[in-house]
């Protein structure tokens, strides 16, 4: 359907072929700024082969954007432009990663309320990217929005569906290629079965049901696995705190957060900031800190996890623990009173923090539609109620962790004990 010029041998899809506008795209600083971004910030320090970056799983969401638009366009829905739009639309949907991928976004929520994907369409409207598109026909806000998930006024509304959301090539990719480096089976998921039972019905994306069932259900399986083993591994999220810590305590100083155009945001990466970080010479309390924090990370003298707490059902206060950041702060500072330390030594993770990728929620995979092969109708009911594996996964286990440096960590321990009223996941968490 396309001509493509060139192909990129990639370890997870094979051979990945690009067009000449995709060329263009792949040859811009934008993307090849992606090459300096990787995709697992701290994943490293447990599995050292997870060294991948944000360039490569653009090209694999832009190569599977390509598989499922190609069979959109086979069953008459989308047209050769259609298919060109959605597989640039792949390319460019992480291009405002900022460094260390999730971990500089939790800081530039906090700063500035913004997130990748605000970034994603700053870039593709206000860079060398926009004219790529436009010498080649497209308009860049349109892809934009598209690579973000949120085009609007479209009379296709499943195109957003193919790069964002439960079903996305995003979201194939991912688990495909984090699996992959990382080194671990639990994200091995049959794309190929699961994009041909793909169909539009009513407007969306749906799936076949009952013939692709046990492919939802892998996909989903594959997520909570891979998050718990991976995304939000103990040693991992010591990591990435540390990381986030680092940099919101050096914002200011540095100006992490606070570029003014796209040229400035394209000078962040990760090595650009790690030296930004390790060159501070202020004798200034935070900025000690700051570099202190990084230097640590980079001799993998970790923060321990002190407490762990899992539960099943969120009761009002764990609800508020895992949704407003404010009470998790209040908390931290209750903890350092009660062990009697300093408040900086203190940090409570969640899984809902911006700066973790993939939570599995339940409530994704829930809503996907479901159809029946050979009907025009969508299923009435949710994908949870007919597999009795998803539905036994709704209780699915939120785990809070506080972490603290080794010397403290017995007394954080006990103080967490005191103020949760609940014995930890484990008498001893060791990282």
């Amino acid at each position: 359907m396309l001509k493509y010029v060139g192909e990129v041998k990639d370890p997870v899809h094979g051979y990945i072929y690009f067009t000449e506008v995709e060329k263009r795209l792949i040859d811009s600083r934008p993307l090849q700024r992606l090459r300096r971004i990787r995709q697992l910030a701290g994943a490293e320090l447990v599995y050292p082969g997870a060294c991948h970056s944000r360039f490569l799983h653009s090209l694999g969401v832009m190569h599977l954007s390509g598989m499922l638009a190609e069979r959109l366009a086979i069953q008459g829905y989308l047209n050769k432009d259609d298919v060109q739009k959605v597989r640039a639309a792949g390319l460019l949907h992480d291009v405002g990663h900022g460094p260390f991928s999730h971990v500089y976004e939790e800081v530039l929520d906090k700063r500035r309320g913004m997130s990748h994907e605000d970034v994603t369409r700053m870039i593709v409207r206000g860079s060398e990217v926009k004219d790529a598109l436009s010498d080649y026909g497209f308009t860049a806000s349109e892809v934009a929005d598209l690579s973000v998930g949120r085009l609007k006024a479209t009379d296709k509304p499943y195109l957003n569906q193919v790069i964002a959301g439960p079903l996305s090539s995003d979201v194939m990719d991912y688990l495909l290629r984090d699996s992959y480096f990382a080194g671990v089976e639990f994200g091995r998921v049959d794309v190929r079965r699961l994009i041909d039972s793909i169909d539009v019905v009513e407007g969306s994306l749906a799936v076949d049901y009952p013939g692709a069932l046990y492919v939802l259900e892998s996909l989903l399986i594959a997520r909570i696995e891979m998050f718990n083993a991976v995304y939000f591994h103990r040693t991992v999220r010591a990591a990435n705190v540390m990381l986030s810590k680092s940099m919101e305590l050096a914002d200011e100083h540095l100006g992490l957060t606070s570029f003014k155009n796209v040229e400035d945001y394209l000078q962040l990466n990760d090595m650009s900031v790690t030296m930004k970080l390790l060159a501070l010479s202020s004798l200034e309390e935070s900025l000690l800190k700051a570099q202190t924090l990084m230097k640590k990370l980079l001799s993998r003298e970790l923060l321990k996890s002190a407490y762990e707490l899992a539960a099943y059902r969120q009761d009002e206060f764990l609800t508020s623990l895992f949704s407003n950041e404010s009470v998790r702060r209040q908390l931290e500072r209750e903890i350092c009173v009660k062990a009697g330390i300093d408040s900086d030594f203190v940090v409570i993770d969640v899984p809902t923090a911006p700066s973790v990728p993939a939570y599995p929620s339940v409530e994704g995979p829930a809503a996907i539609p479901l159809y029946v092969r050979g009907t025009d109708k969508l299923m009435e009911r949710r994908f949870t109620e007919l597999s009795p594996l998803m539905a036994s996964l709704n209780s699915f286990i939120n785990i809070v962790r506080v972490y603290t440096t080794s010397e403290f960590r017995d007394r954080v321990g006990r103080a967490c004990v005191e103020i949760f009223k609940r014995k930890p996941l484990s008498e001893r968490t060791t990282v």
